[in-house]
C-alpha cells in the first residue's frame, strides 16, 4: 500500500501495467507501430524506461537535462541515448520563442538575450524580443550560455492513446496509480472479464482522440469555423460517441450566440440531438424574429420535453412566445411557495453564508448541518452501492471506478432496475437503516461519485435515519435515480433535525441579492408535492441594514 515510498520505480511500475494491460485487453486495437512500442519498450535500459515514463508522465512535450534528475535514474543525458536511438524523443529540439520562453526562468534569459532587457517583466520581454527573433532555432543554438540540453518527447499522443484505452476516458491520468499507491485514494474492487474494456473498435479511440482535440482546439480559442470543419457532421453510430460529438457542438454553438453569429448557431442546434440543444434552437429562432417557428418547435418540445429542466424553460418560453403572435397573455402556473425564513446576522471574515445560518440556527435540540447535496446522494450510494458497483459488461474494466462508466448515460438506471428495486424495496421494511450502516462501517473511504465520506460521521448518518422518514428518502432516490447527471445537484444547502420528534426540515439559504436557481427551484417543487419539509432563508447582514 505504500509502494510509492518504498519503490524508487514506482511510476515505472505503474506505466509496465498499462502497457501488460492493454496489450492483453486491446491487443487487437493496436498498430504495428504501437504493439512494436510496447515489445520494445521492455528491452530497453531500466534507467531509460525511467526517464522516458518521468518524461510522460510530466505536462507538456519539451524538457531539458537539468530539470530531469532524479537519483535513480541517474544521468539524464546518459539515459537519453536509446530513447533517441529508439525514436521516442527527438534531442535537441526546434523552438521557436514561445516554447523558448516555456522552458526557460527570467534570469536565464536575461543571460541568453543580455543584461538591456532586465528590469522588464517575462511577459513584457517576450514582446519585445518577438520581431527580432522570428525564426525557429534548435535549444542549443538558442542556449548556448546555459550548457544545458533538450529533449522534446514524440510519444506523448500514443501515450494518450494508451492512457485512453486503459482509463476509458482522457480525465484519468497516472496519478491515479500514486494516489492508490499511497493510500489516498481508494477504489471497490469489481469483477470484470478480460473481455471488459472501453473500447471494441479502434475506429472508436480514433473518434474519440479526434473529438478530444477538437474541443481542446476550441477551449483553446482557435475560431470556431476552422474547428467545425473538423468536427463530423454526420451522428456517429456508437451513441457514447455521439453523446461527445453534440456535446462539443452545443458549446460551439453557445460562443455562435455569444458573439452574435446566430445563423450559425442556428444550424448547429437544429441538427443537435444533445439535451439542451432544442431549447437553446428556439431561443435563438426567438432573437431571429421568428416567433411562429419558434413556437411551433417549442410545442412540439412541450409534447415530450427531454427533461424536467426543458420543461421549466418551456413554462417561460411559451407564454412570451404566443403573446409575440398576438396571442392571450398566457400566466404560467405558479409554483407552491415554500416557509420563508428571513434573517440579519452579522457578517464574520471567512464565514460563508451558509455557515452564519446554520450557527444561527442551531441549537442543542435542534442541530443544523451543512450538507447541500451530499447527505441524500450518499445515503442514495450506500443503500444501493451493489447495484451501483454491479459488474455490469462495459461498466467496469480498470481497477480506478469511482463510479460505472455509463453512470451518466440515459439507460444507466434500465440496465439496473431489477438491482435498484431490489434495494429500495429496503424502504418498505425497514431493513435500509442497517443496510446504509454495513456499508457505511465496510466501504467507508472506498472512491464513489455517489457518496461524500468526509461529510459523515456516525451522528449524523443516525440523525438522518431516524429523522427523515423512508418515504421522502424514496422518492428523493427515484427522483436522482430518473436523471442522474442533472437531479443530483440542486439540493438545499443544510438540513435541520428535531431528534426528539423524530422530524426534519431542508434549508436553502440566499445571501443578499442571490436567487434561486433553476434546478433549486425544480427540487423545492419536488419537495411541494412529496410533502417534504422545506424552507428557503434570506440572509440580510446587519451591517447593511443598519
Amino acid at each position: 500500500m505504500r509502494q510509492a515510498l518504498e519503490n524508487p520505480f514506482y511510476y515505472l511500475d505503474n506505466f509496465r501495467q498499462v502497457l501488460a494491460w492493454v496489450g492483453e485487453r486491446h491487443g487487437d486495437l493496436l498498430n504495428e507501430s504501437e504493439r512494436s512500442f510496447l515489445d520494445r519498450f521492455q528491452h530497453v535500459p531500466q534507467a531509460s524506461q525511467a526517464l522516458l515514463v518521468r518524461m510522460v508522465m510530466r505536462k507538456g512535450a519539451l524538457f531539458r537535462a537539468s530539470k530531469l534528475s532524479y537519483a535513480e535514474i541517474g544521468c539524464p543525458i546518459r539515459a537519453s541515448e536509446t530513447l533517441v536511438e529508439q525514436g521516442w524523443i527527438e534531442p535537441d529540439p526546434t523552438l521557436d520563442l514561445i516554447q523558448l520562453f516555456g522552458l526557460l526562468k527570467k534570469e536565464e534569459l536575461i543571460r541568453v538575450f543580455g543584461a538591456r532587457l532586465s528590469s522588464q517583466r517575462k511577459s513584457d520581454l517576450l514582446q519585445a524580443l518577438v520581431t527580432e527573433h522570428p525564426q525557429p532555432k534548435p535549444f542549443a543554438h538558442w542556449c548556448e550560455a546555459l550548457g544545458d540540453v533538450a529533449f522534446g518527447l514524440t510519444i506523448n499522443d500514443l501515450c494518450d492513446r494508451l492512457r485512453l484505452m486503459f482509463f476509458g476516458n482522457i480525465h484519468q491520468d497516472w496519478s491515479e496509480f500514486v494516489l492508490a499507491d499511497l493510500g489516498i485514494f481508494r477504489y471497490e474492487q469489481v469483477a470484470f472479464s478480460p473481455e471488459s474494456r472501453a473500447f471494441h473498435k479502434r475506429a472508436d479511440v480514433d473518434a474519440y482522440l479526434h473529438l478530444h482535440r477538437c474541443r481542446e482546439r476550441f477551449e483553446a480559442g482557435e475560431p470556431v469555423d476552422s474547428v467545425l470543419m473538423d468536427v463530423p457532421t454526420a451522428p456517429y453510430a456508437n451513441d457514447w460517441l455521439e453523446n461527445r460529438r453534440g456535446k462539443l457542438l452545443l458549446a460551439i454553438a453557445r460562443q455562435c450566440e455569444r458573439v452574435g453569429d446566430l445563423s450559425q448557431a442556428l444550424r448547429l442546434h437544429s441538427a443537435n440531438r444533445y439535451p439542451g440543444a432544442r431549447e437553446r434552437a428556439i431561443r435563438v429562432l426567438e432573437r431571429c424574429e421568428q416567433p411562429e417557428v419558434a413556437l411551433q418547435l417549442a410545442l412540439t418540445a412541450e409534447a415530450a420535453p427531454e427533461s424536467e429542466h426543458e420543461a421549466q424553460q418551456l413554462q417561460r418560453i411559451l407564454p412570451r412566445l404566443r403573446r409575440a403572435l398576438g396571442g392571450p397573455a398566457s400566466r404560467r402556473a405558479g409554483m407552491a411557495q415554500p416557509v420563508r425564513i428571513d434573517l440579519i446576522l452579522s457578517r464574520l471574515e471567512g464565514r460563508s453564508v451558509e455557515r452564519a445560518v446554520q450557527e444561527h440556527l442551531t441549537c442543542s435540540d435542534a442541530p443544523v448541518y451543512y450538507v447541500e447535496n451530499a447527505l441524500i446522494n450518499s445515503m442514495l450510494g450506500m443503500l444501493c452501492w451493489d447495484a451501483i458497483f454491479a459488474p455490469l459488461p462495459g461498466a467496469f474494466f480498470h481497477p480506478f471506478h469511482a463510479a460505472p462508466a455509463d453512470l451518466a448515460r440515459p439507460d444507466f438506471h434500465k440496465r439496473r432496475a431489477g438491482l435498484f428495486d431490489e434495494c429500495l424495496s429496503k424502504l418498505g421494511t425497514g431493513e435500509y437503516r442497517d443496510c446504509i450502516r454495513r456499508v457505511f462501517r465496510e466501504k467507508f473511504g472506498l472512491q464513489s461519485q455517489f457518496v461524500s465520506w468526509g461529510l459523515f460521521d456516525e451522528t449524523l448518518l443516525e440523525l438522518a435515519l431516524d429523522c427523515i422518514p423512508a418515504e421522502h428518502l424514496e422518492a428523493f432516490f427515484q427522483r436522482i435515480l430518473l436523471d442522474v447527471p442533472n437531479h443530483r445537484s440542486g439540493l438545499p444547502d443544510l438540513i435541520q433535525f428535531w431528534p426528539a420528534e423524530r422530524r426534519y426540515q431542508l434549508i436553502e439559504v440566499k445571501g443578499p441579492g442571490d436567487r434561486l436557481q433553476d434546478n433549486q427551484k425544480r427540487w423545492i417543487d419536488f419537495a411541494q408535492r412529496h410533502q417534504v419539509p422545506i424552507a428557503v432563508c434570506y440572509v440580510q447582514w446587519a451591517e447593511v441594514v443598519s
